[in-house]
């Protein structure tokens, strides 16, 4: 009787051969195809019932690609949704809708912790434009639409944006909109707007004093990605009796650690960066 030869009777053997191997990587991009596509973070459950797995399999394949960093999982809903990682390979940048995305988890902390209603716009092809938003539980709100683009010269999140662009990507966007004064507060010429954003760079921060909406007032951070550039901001927004100067003043340590966090999660890797 012949002998059965030892490389195919050794499951150990079969288990990290070169066809196993095949089948691990097979798995791996099937796993970061199927995340990148679902457009928001999926569940352990969903994700090894779409890839026909087990469900502990499923799991150490999730947990991998999650410490290799292709993937990154959610601390609140333990999601699984695509990492910095494919976009700083590819020199590609998120979209609004991306950001939206990522930037919704951290709005819901921000605003508990704050009380007060807040958002993140990104800059994408020359506009500031909503990318999600948390609006305040109680009786009176700002309310702030999901898609809606803001002027670059008299909103917090534009103006936050703006201080850290090139200066010739700031003019060209002035050109593009016309610095009309909405209220007696807001800024209507390009000298006073540039030392405004001096004022921003130095500070780390934009503010929205009733410059846009009378009665209201907003403060703002940049947001970066991996690019190293300014993608966006973040801003806690309320009505004027609430957003007091001593409540903005409180309210600039949870927003500078939640963009610190919002542009770490979208692949920035300087964090001592203002």
């Amino acid at each position: 009787m012949k002998q059965a030869h030892p490389a195919r009777s050794d499951p150990a053997h079969r288990a990290s051969g070169p066809a196993a191997t095949h089948r691990s990587l097979e798995r791996g991009l099937a796993a970061i195809e199927l995340v990148a596509a679902a457009g928001s973070p999926l569940a352990l459950a969903e994700i090894a019932r779409r890839l026909g797995l087990h469900r502990s399999t499923a799991h150490h394949l999730l947990q991998t690609l999650v410490a290799l960093g292709w993937l990154r999982q959610e601390e609140d809903s333990r999601g699984y949704a695509l990492s910095a990682r494919p976009y700083q390979l590819t020199g590609r940048k998120w979209s609004v809708a991306q950001v939206g995305e990522i930037a919704q988890p951290l709005l819901e902390k921000l605003t508990a912790e704050t009380g007060e209603g807040s958002s993140v716009a990104a800059w994408v092809d020359g506009i500031v434009t909503i990318a999600a938003k948390r609006e305040h539980d109680g009786p009176v709100r700002v309310v702030q639409d999901v898609g809606g683009t803001r002027p670059v010269y008299c909103t917090a999140v534009g103006k936050a944006i703006a201080g850290w662009l090139p200066r010739a990507e700031v003019l060209a966007a002035l050109a593009r909109e016309p610095m009309v004064a909405l209220t007696p507060k807001t800024i209507t010429t390009v000298p006073a707007f540039e030392q405004e954003l001096r004022r921003i760079r130095n500070a780390g921060y934009a503010l929205d004093d009733e410059e846009q909406f009378e009665g209201l007032r907003c403060i703002a951070m940049p947001v970066f990605c991996h690019t190293g550039e300014v993608l966006g901001s973040i801003c806690v927004v309320g009505p004027k009796h609430r957003m007091t100067h001593q409540k903005i003043a409180s309210v600039r340590a949870p927003l500078g650690k939640f963009a610190r966090e919002l542009s770490q999660r979208l692949g920035f890797v300087d964090a001592g960066r203002k």
